[in-house]
């Protein structure tokens, strides 16, 4: 299931029309390779060489918020991805979440919100994963109550917030706001080899999933509005 699939089931399930199409929802300068630029024609040269066949395919913008702004902070080469995880041998996302043991909060909870289908979708996705103890550290009853039934629509807001179109890898991340598939945006500190979204830092990347990308995350992040 695709990404706009994500959005327009989230649309119908909380009633906003905050969540639109997704395809236009990107608002750089927070990803790298992403810019009006960067996608216009190179010149060629007689040294030009062959396209690489497997180069991955670009997120596009909103041609309105492509420049970059003059103090984005640009990840350099020499910078390092912050806590590289192992790389995952395959299975969705949802399959790599449950399999691994940070993420059984996060597991229970996109089950609780009907969302494993869409999850396990052909994609691709980003999920900022808060961790089990990213969990534990709201506020005490706030998970047994979003996981009530009568509050799956809220569940399915907050879920969905941390949730990017792509798969979008550390190196890729720059400073600046994304729109989430929640319909509001992130926004995103990167200062060196430490990625910040919102108030939550980035702990583990690029854990892999056939259908995109994970990255933990030691604090839940939240929509504006909740």
């Amino acid at each position: 299931m695709s990404f706009e699939s994500l959005a327009h089931s989230l649309k119908k399930a909380t009633g906003l029309a905050a969540i639109a199409a997704a395809s236009a929802f990107v608002s750089l300068p927070a990803l790298a390779g992403g810019s009006a630029s960067d996608s216009a024609p190179k010149p060629t040269s007689s040294e030009s060489r062959p396209a690489p066949t497997n180069e991955a395919k670009p997120i596009q913008p909103q041609t309105s918020e492509s420049a970059p702004t003059p103090n984005e902070v640009r990840p350099s080469q020499s910078q390092t991805s912050p806590a590289a995880a192992p790389q995952a041998s395959g299975g969705t996302i949802v399959d790599v979440a449950a399999a691994n043991r940070s993420f059984k909060t996060l597991t229970t909870a996109v089950k609780a919100a009907g969302l494993t289908e869409i999850l396990s979708g052909e994609g691709p996705y980003t999920v900022f994963a808060p961790t089990d103890e990213a969990f534990a550290a709201l506020p005490k009853g706030t998970v047994e109550m979003l996981m009530k039934p009568e509050n799956k629509a809220k569940l399915q807001k907050v879920l969905a917030y941390h949730v990017l179109q792509g798969a979008v890898e550390s190196s890729a991340i720059k400073s600046g706001s994304v729109r989430t598939a929640e319909g509001s945006s992130v926004k995103f500190d990167v200062k060196g080899n430490q990625v910040m979204v919102n108030n939550a830092k980035v702990t583990s990347a690029n854990i892999k999933a056939s259908n995109g990308v994970i990255h933990a995350i030691d604090k839940v992040i939240l929509p504006p509005d909740l």
